[in-house]
C-alpha cells in the first residue's frame, strides 16, 4: 500500500509539473453543429468554439498577479524569459456569455458590447472552430471546395465588422512543452497583418515578433457593405516576422485583393432596403467557391467565386465592369490589375497552397478606433459617412450591436446549398 501511495503521489507531481500552464478554472467550450458535404449528402458533426487566448486570464500561479501589463504586453517581472514565464503563468477558463459569445445548435451570435453592472463594456470576441475532439482546431481544406453559411447582419451599423475568415494557424495552436494549453485555450493566432501579440503560439513574445500567415477573408461586412478578400503570404504556414519583414512589403499581403460590390460600382446590390438585391435587414446565405484550373483538389487556384441565397432563391454575385467586360468573381487577371502587393507575395498560387494545406475558421466582431472602418463602408467603399464608424458613436447609439452566423457547411462544389433562381454559371 505504501508503494502504491508513493507511486500515485509521484504521478500527481509529474502531472502538475507538466501542465501547470493550465489554470484551475476549467474551460467549457460552447458547442456548435457544423456539416461536411459531398454529392451523397451532408454529415453533421458536433464541433465547438474557443475564445482567443488573449480573452483568457493568464496569471502568476504563485501570486495571482496578471502575466500581462495594463497595456496588454508581457509582464517581464514575472516573465524574464520564456522558460520562466511558462513555469509561472497559467491560462484560466472563461465564461463565454460574459465575453459576448452565445451558441444554439448550428448558430453562434457575437456581441460587441455587454452591459455589466450598468456600464457598457467592449468585449469584441474572436473565436475559433475546434474539431469534434475539442483539443485541436478543425482544419478546412477548401481548394476545389466550397463553404457556405447563413448570416444576419441586420444589427451591424456603419463601422462594425462581423467577420468570418480563415488563416493558416497550426492545428494544435502551437501546443508544446512551453504551451501545453494549445488550441484548447485558443492559442496560436496568426494572420496576414503580422501583428505582434503578447504571446505567439502560447509563448511569451519577448522579442516583439509578428505572427504571420496566409488569410482568406470569406466575409467582412456590416449591414451597409461587404468585402471578400484573399491575403497571400510568401511563406508556408505560420511564420514569425521581425523588423522590415513585418512591414507592408514584408512576407504577407496586408491589403489583399478585395471584391466589394459597392466599391466596384454596384451601389444597389447589397444594403438595408427591399430595393437592394441582397436585403441586409433579413438573414441570407453566402457561398464561396475555390475553383482550380483542372478541377482537382491539388490543382492551381483559378477563381474565387461567390453566390448568395435569400428567400429561397439563388442570387449571382454582383456583376461589375472590369477590363472592357463584366466580372463577378476574383480572378488572377483581376488581382494582377488591382492588387500589386498580393501578386508580390505569391498571389493566387500561394493562396491556393494555403487552401490546399488547410486553414482554421475564425469568427469575430470588431470596430476600428483608428480608421472607423472607412476602408470597408465609407467613401468609394460604401454609403456610410466618414465619422459614423466612430466606436464611441456606435457604443452610444447601438450598444446591442451583434452578428449571427449559422448553418455552416463545407464540401464539394455545389453540395452545401440548394435553391431556385438564376444562380448557375456558364
Amino acid at each position: 500500500m505504501a508503494v502504491f501511495t508513493l507511486t500515485v503521489a509521484i504521478i500527481t507531481i509529474i502531472r502538475f509539473a507538466s501542465s501547470q500552464q493550465i489554470g484551475r478554472i476549467p474551460e467549457v467550450h460552447p458547442r456548435l453543429t457544423t456539416q461536411t458535404c459531398t454529392k451523397h449528402g451532408c454529415t453533421t458533426q458536433q464541433t465547438s468554439l474557443v475564445l482567443d487566448a488573449l480573452s483568457h486570464p493568464i496569471d502568476d500561479i504563485h501570486t495571482n498577479e496578471s502575466c500581462e501589463t495594463s497595456s496588454g504586453g508581457v509582464n517581464t517581472t514575472i516573465c524574464p524569459t520564456v522558460e520562466v514565464c511558462a513555469e509561472n503563468c497559467a491560462l484560466e477558463g472563461v465564461n463565454y456569455a460574459s465575453h459576448g459569445v452565445y451558441t444554439n445548435g448550428d448558430s453562434v451570435t457575437l456581441r460587441q458590447y455587454l452591459n455589466i453592472d450598468g456600464t457598457e463594456e467592449e468585449v469584441s470576441p474572436r473565436v475559433y472552430l475546434l474539431d469534434p475532439s475539442g483539443r485541436d482546431y478543425e482544419i478546412l481544406k477548401l481548394l476545389n471546395q466550397e463553404i457556405s453559411f447563413t448570416v444576419d447582419v441586420s444589427n451591424l451599423p456603419c463601422g462594425m465588422n462581423g467577420a468570418l475568415y480563415l488563416t493558416s494557424m497550426d492545428a494544435s495552436g502551437g501546443r508544446s512543452q512551453l504551451n501545453p494549453a494549445g488550441a484548447t485555450y485558443g492559442t496560436g493566432y496568426c494572420d496576414a497583418q503580422c501583428n505582434a501579440p503578447a504571446w505567439i503560439n502560447g509563448v511569451a513574445n519577448l522579442k516583439g515578433l509578428g505572427a504571420c500567415c496566409s488569410e482568406m477573408d470569406l466575409w467582412e461586412a456590416n449591414s451597409e457593405a461587404t468585402q471578400l478578400t484573399p491575403h497571400a503570404c510568401n511563406v508556408t504556414g505560420f511564420y514569425e516576422c521581425s523588423g522590415a519583414a513585418c512591414g507592408s512589403n514584408g512576407v504577407c499581403d496586408k491589403d489583399g485583393c478585395g471584391f466589394n460590390p459597392y466599391g466596384l460600382g454596384d451601389h444597389s446590390f447589397y444594403g438595408p432596403s427591399v430595393t437592394d438585391t441582397i436585403d441586409t435587414k433579413k438573414p441570407f446565405t453566402v457561398v464561396t467557391q475555390f475553383l482550380t484550373s483542372d478541377g482537382t483538389s491539388t490543382g492551381t487556384l483559378s477563381q474565387i467565386r461567390r453566390l448568395y441565397l435569400q428567400n429561397g432563391k439563388v442570387i449571382q454575385n454582383a456583376k461589375v465592369d472590369f477590363d472592357n467586360s463584366t466580372l463577378d468573381s476574383i480572378t488572377p487577371a483581376y488581382c494582377e490589375a488591382t492588387a500589386a502587393t498580393f501578386e508580390a507575395e505569391g498571389g493566387f498560387p500561394q493562396m491556393g497552397k494555403a487552401l490546399e494545406m488547410g486553414m482554421v475558421l475564425i469568427f469575430s466582431i470588431w470596430n476600428d478606433p483608428s480608421a472607423f472602418m472607412n476602408w470597408l463602408d465609407s467613401g468609394t467603399a460604401g454609403p456610410c459617412n466618414s465619422t459614423q464608424g466612430n466606436p464611441a458613436l456606435i457604443e452610444a447609439e447601438n450598444p446591442g450591436t451583434s452578428v449571427t452566423f449559422s448553418n455552416i457547411k463545407w464540401g464539394d462544389i455545389g453540395t452545401t446549398y440548394s435553391g431556385s433562381g438564376s444562380g448557375g454559371w456558364n
